[in-house]
């Protein structure tokens, strides 16, 4: 078959990649890609928000699988449209969606259907978003409840800072229409977790774990970002009792909240989860493939991606199982100076000819100019690679990432050290 990946960054690469691998696929084309999606597959010159210009490709091209990557997409009603036009897409519905890009929408869903989550209160006028705000006090979680690129997450330890972040939010509208109502949320102590399962609607298929690291700068300080790094497993997290309690507490409910409200979902469902002192909290539901998560755990998987996907699809999740890898993962996200903040673009970058097998080098913000690879956004690339333990694959991704170069390059040198301190 000949297989559609919506998007343009790094979790669509790993897809296209990942994809690309199956003898079930003939051609991969990818709307609108980037320069390192461009060396393995046809890359269609249509944005995302092109809804009727892709379903038009898709169907001319005869498409057998879409797969759609980013959250805005789902959130506009791509799938649906995919539906309606009786092509087979990998996505939940754009009311299924809202569980990702409303974050009031989740915090109503976990609460009525007993999923564990912080306390929290939501807000669409900012006068009274600062009273509740004065009266509960700090630490603080403020959150825009829209989407906002990984970015619309502010954590305040002063009642100053917090004031400030909802006048960011809800008056100067730092994250856009994003930031119209906001969800004050209370600060959860532990360790975050990144969990992926594939959900049919009535089942549903768990991943191995990965742990994101969100903050531009080493120890976790600066900006939250989309994701500066990850890596799978999170041994010192994520054991076989904290899975099962996942599972019993978290995606159960999960599934019986989905069919009690009726919600079409079948696609990937990517809870970011704190693992506090009294168990796994959801902090926010992502209904589609993380990233750079996904370039981890693909990476991991033995299974044929495409045989998976269809079985969400068709809903078959219950007679299906994946096999993984027992090598450990690590990739190393490099952005452009000034990122989350603003930056620039169009450096040129250097060294990719130098990387060794078995490193792949996932590309999220690049693309040619006058026949040069330069860089396109704020995450550049996402340098990616396995080994037979967590300390090997992490010496190999950074041994990697020094090798590679363009003005203002900038990383976390503590990607997976958590994972080593255990």
């Amino acid at each position: 078959m000949k297989v559609l990946v919506i998007g343009s960054g790094g979790r669509e690469h790993a897809l296209a990649w990942k994809l690309k691998q199956s003898p079930r696929v003939s051609e991969v084309f990818c709307a609108p890609g980037n320069a390192g999606i461009a060396d393995l597959a046809t890359c269609v010159p249509l944005r995302v928000s092109e809804h009727s210009g892709i379903v038009e490709f898709a169907r001319k091209e005869r498409i057998g699988l879409t797969v759609i990557g980013p959250d805005d997409a789902l959130a506009a009603g791509l799938a649906d449209e995919f539906q309606a036009a009786a092509l087979r897409v990998f996505g939940p519905s754009r009311r299924a969606a809202q569980l990702e890009s409303s974050k009031a929408f989740a915090k109503d869903f976990m609460l009525r259907h007993g999923i564990p989550c912080a306390r929290s209160a939501t807000f669409d006028d900012p006068a009274a978003a600062q009273q509740y705000a004065q009266k509960v006090g700090s630490p603080l979680v403020v959150k825009a409840d829209g989407l906002a690129l990984g970015k619309g997450v502010l954590i305040t330890r002063a009642p100053w800072a917090t004031a400030l972040a909802i006048h960011q939010i809800m008056e100067e509208r730092a994250f856009g229409d994003a930031g119209k109502r906001v969800v004050l949320e209370e600060f959860l102590e532990g360790e975050e977790c990144s969990v992926h399962a594939l959900v049919d609607g009535r089942d549903y298929l768990l991943f191995p774990g990965a742990q994101d690291h969100k903050r531009a700068l080493d120890g976790d300080q600066g900006l939250n970002t989309g994701g500066m790094g990850a890596f799978s497993p999170p041994p010192h997290i994520l054991t076989l009792a904290m899975e099962e309690r996942i599972r019993r507490e978290i995606m159960d409910p999960f599934i019986a909240g989905l069919q009690k409200d009726g919600l079409d979902f079948r696609g990937m469902l990517f809870p970011g989860l704190m693992m506090t002192s009294d168990g796994p909290k959801v902090l926010e539901f992502n209904c589609r493939f993380g990233d750079p998560e996904t370039q981890v755990l693909l990476t991991r998987l033995e299974t044929d991606l495409v045989d998976l996907l269809e079985a969400t699809i068709d809903q078959r999740l219950a007679k299906t199982s994946a096999a993984w890898k027992s090598d450990a993962s690590v990739c190393v996200v490099m952005t452009s100076a000034g990122y989350p903040g603003k930056y620039d673009t169009g450096k040129g970058i250097s060294g990719l000819e130098q990387i060794g097998e078995g490193i792949i080098v996932f590309h999220a913000g690049t693309r040619r100019e006058n026949g040069k690879l330069v860089t396109a956004g704020g995450r550049v690339l996402g340098v990616t690679a396995l080994g037979g333990s967590l300390a090997a694959a992490r010496e190999r991704a950074y041994t990697a990432v020094r090798q590679i170069g363009f003005e203002g390059a900038h990383f976390r040198t503590d990607i997976a050290a958590k994972g080593l301190a255990s």
